[in-house]
């Protein structure tokens, strides 16, 4: 059949290359035929043309194969492919009589199942298209769904776009009243401005004139008093020569050689002291008056030494330390929490600590062995000071309370109220009179410990005030705050005498060397400065950063200088040398150090341990 069909197909061919009107007739392939002699040559030339159409028509039967097998699957069977379609349609019985019959044709030889051929490709490929119309047609009802999707999406942006457009036409509306206000502001502001650095420059003038006059009126004092008892030597002894010029006087006479004239300046001087004169003054001179009353009970205030400040007791054991380094010798396990604060006793072996367990505790050094605890504090523990007779110590709390504790009894005898912020520092008077607190509030406030009263409030600071400490054997105090500066205080009038700026974040510590004429302060980016106190300069900027630094001390040679640092670490500076070593310990967080001794140093961290260091050549 095949061989037909090629036959035939070669002849139509020949009939089309012919363009003439002469009609060919088909010769069928089974018929028998032969040409003359003399038509060799043309039945060789149109054997060849028969043999090249041949040819020609296999390659494209077998392109087509291939392109048909490449698109699909080999071509199904016809009886493959009429059960597969009566299954398909559900027509059970016809398929039960199809194959009864169809395998009883094949049993008895009438039929071969190679003879009934393939199901024609047009039929497969018809099945294609149909599943790919299916498909085409799903994909068509989801990119609809799509759309109807896009176009709400599109619809709700469309409306969030013209809010936004309105929102923002009135926020620009808003900038330009805004603005127009700012710059009416500043011109007012402007108008202003002369006036307010005038009463600045007033202000300052009369904080200094005051200060001068009640300096002038101390020394005009100190003279009259000095006067009133020379005055009284000479009366006195005026009265002893009268006495004993008079011979054969009575007993009674000269037990009463004070008249009555000298028994009342007596009187009067007594009172001078106690109760301000209700003379007419102006309302300046009542103000100072009043602010010149106080309690009884009230401690006096030390008075500086003129001249430079110069301590003989600095100079005890301040040898200067022989080459070598610190190196950790032990660790100590003091508190459940972090350690806040720490303080060295006065005059024996004895270390006090605070933390964040709202203790405080005292332990011998070097053994640590607990001596005392002590609760009351309702929060962290900020700071710590024993009083330099050694009997008692302060403590200050996040509670806002400042509360003193007596060594012997063990227990709280005073709490000091007042703060309306946590309290973030505090420290003891060297005459043990004063005790001095520093607040988040960004105030600072001496107390009286006999009157049992705050005596001064210092207000100057802009933000809170992390530290405070007194210079040894004066009326000066020095605070360091989070509005980056440092300030020093006249405590007897509670009034700024001098600011320190040049650190350019947070201060977090200040104290002055043994001597006092130096003073360490340390920030939140771990710099460390040094200021001279005679000049009121700086001498010496390092940077131990970037890792905030908490807490800095001196050696009581005063040519080291410790700090503690957040990284965990201990930095100390040599003055003489320049070189800053470090010093690590367990790796938590440092929160203070002390110096404990000629060559012992102290460390306390945020995992409640305290490091023993030691001085090694």
């Amino acid at each position: 059949m095949a061989e037909e069909a090629k036959v035939s197909e070669a002849a139509y061919s020949l009939q089309n290359d012919a363009k003439d009107d002469y009609q060919y007739e088909e010769v069928s392939a089974d018929d028998d035929f032969s040409l003359p002699e003399d038509d060799e040559d043309l039945s060789k030339a149109l054997q060849t043309i028969e043999e090249q159409t041949e040819d020609a028509k296999l390659m494209e039967f077998l392109s087509v194969l291939n392109s048909e097998k490449l698109m699909s699957d080999i071509p199904q069977a016809m009886d493959d492919f009429f059960c597969n379609f009566l299954v398909r349609m559900g027509m059970s019985r016809t398929l039960d009589c199809f194959q009864n019959e169809w395998y009883e044709l094949i049993e008895r030889g009438e039929l071969r199942a190679d003879e009934a051929g393939l199901v024609p490709d047009v039929y497969t490929r018809n099945e294609q298209l149909e599943t790919e119309n299916l498909s085409l047609k799903k994909d068509l009802e989801n990119y609809r769904h799509s759309v109807n999707k896009v176009e709400e999406a599109l619809l709700k942006m469309e409306k969030e776009r013209d809010f936004h457009r309105m929102h923002h036409k009135r926020v620009l509306q808003e900038k330009n009243r805004l603005a127009c206000d700012l710059k009416r502001l500043k011109a007012h502001y402007a108008s202003y401005e002369p006036m307010l650095k005038q009463m600045s420059e007033k202000y300052q003038n009369s904080l200094t004139q005051k200060m001068l006059t009640s300096l002038e009126r101390d020394k005009a004092m100190g003279k009259v008093t000095g006067l009133q008892a020379a005055l009284e030597s000479l009366e006195y002894g005026y009265a002893k020569q009268s006495s004993e010029a008079k011979v054969g006087c009575e007993c009674t006479e000269k037990k009463e050689f004070e008249g009555p004239t000298q028994k009342a300046l007596r009187e009067a001087r007594q009172k001078k002291f106690l109760v301000v004169a209700s003379s007419p003054c102006d309302p300046d001179e009542e103000a100072e008056k009043k602010m010149s009353k106080r309690d009884l009970k009230d401690s006096e205030f030390p008075v500086d030494p003129e001249g430079t400040l110069s301590f003989e007791h600095a100079k005890e054991h301040t040898q200067p330390l022989k080459s070598g380094q610190y190196q950790l010798s032990s660790i100590l396990k003091v508190h459940d929490l972090a350690v806040s604060c720490l303080a060295l006793h006065p005059r024996k072996n004895i270390v006090l600590t605070g933390g964040d367990d709202c203790l405080w505790k005292t332990w011998g050094f070097p053994d640590g062995n607990i001596l005392l605890t002590g609760e009351g504090h309702t929060d962290w523990l900020s700071g710590c000071c024993f009083r330099p007779s050694g009997t008692q110590l302060v403590t200050s709390s996040g509670d806002t309370t400042v509360r003193l504790w007596d060594l012997s009894r063990s227990g709280c005898i005073l709490t000091l109220r007042g703060h309306s912020r946590a309290v973030l520092g505090c420290c003891w008077h060297s005459c043990g009179d004063f005790v001095a607190s520093a607040s988040a509030d960004g105030t600072s406030k001496i107390w009286d410990v006999n009157s049992e009263r705050c005596r001064y409030t210092l207000r100057g600071h802009k933000d809170s005030v992390n530290s405070i400490e007194f210079l040894p054997c004066s009326s000066t105090a020095v605070t360091s705050s989070a509005d980056k500066t440092l300030c020093l205080w006249d405590v007897r009038k509670g009034l700024r005498v001098y600011t320190f700026q040049g650190h350019m974040h947070s201060c977090n510590h200040a104290t002055f060397n043994r001597k006092g004429d130096t003073i360490a302060s340390c920030d939140s980016s771990g710099l460390l400065k040094l200021w001279d106190m005679r000049r009121l300069l700086p001498i010496l900027s390092i940077d131990a950063g970037p890792h905030p630094a908490n807490q800095v001390a001196f050696h009581r040679s005063g040519d080291l200088v410790a700090l503690a640092s957040s990284e965990g670490s201990v930095k100390v500076l040599s003055l003489a040398v320049g070189q800053l070593s470090v010093l690590r310990g367990p790796g938590v967080e440092v929160r203070c150090v002390r110096f404990h001794s000629q060559d012992s140093l102290l460390s306390a961290g945020a995992d409640g341990r305290v490091c023993l260091w030691s001085w090694a050549q």
